[in-house]
């Protein structure tokens, strides 16, 4: 299943429109530098922004060099101009393209894994290809049980095992 399929997409929108997406409860106020990898993001984007940046620098560069914006390209080369972006060898314009990478490799994991309630993780396949049995209230009688099929459905923070995430 792929991150679309699973509805990442629709977590990274909900998420970009909410509090993450301006960093409501950061401090974004200057001066800033660049830091060392041990401070992290230092940068006066919130991730709304960089995304907004990130995503039209993308396309410039995908119909620049490719001929279409990155969604109409062929499978095979958006996972070479992915690939291309993890390893740095790739430089869009306006856009500290390593962080926009990182970013979005984050979320998207986030959005595969988290509970469907926020949009992602669509009928809970990720949690049922890792055999995760999902929120549930008391795991007490499982404690002991290592390395085994609980054969438990997933349930969603929403208390449904039939939880589906449309959009």
């Amino acid at each position: 299943m792929s991150g679309k399929e699973a509805g990442c997409a629709v977590f990274i929108d909900r998420q970009l429109a909410g509090p993450y997406g301006d960093f409501e409860r950061l401090y974004m106020h200057g001066p800033f530098q660049d830091g060392i990898p041990q401070q992290g993001d230092q940068s006066p984007l919130t991730p709304r922004q960089r995304y907004r940046i990130g995503l039209a620098a993308l396309n410039d560069h995908c119909r620049n060099e490719l001929g279409a914006p990155f969604a109409d390209l062929s499978e095979e080369q958006r996972d070479r101009v992915l690939s291309q972006l993890e390893a740095d060898e790739i430089k869009l314009d306006d856009i500290d393209t390593p962080l926009f990478f990182e970013a979005i490799l984050q979320n998207t994991m986030e959005g595969f894994f988290a509970d469907p309630i926020y949009g992602g993780n669509r009928d809970m396949a990720s949690w049922r290809m890792l055999g995760f049995p999902g929120a549930r209230y008391d795991y007490r009688d499982y404690i002991e049980r290592h390395n085994e099929d609980l054969g438990l459905e997933p349930v969603s923070i929403a208390g449904r095992s039939d939880w589906n995430t449309q959009g």
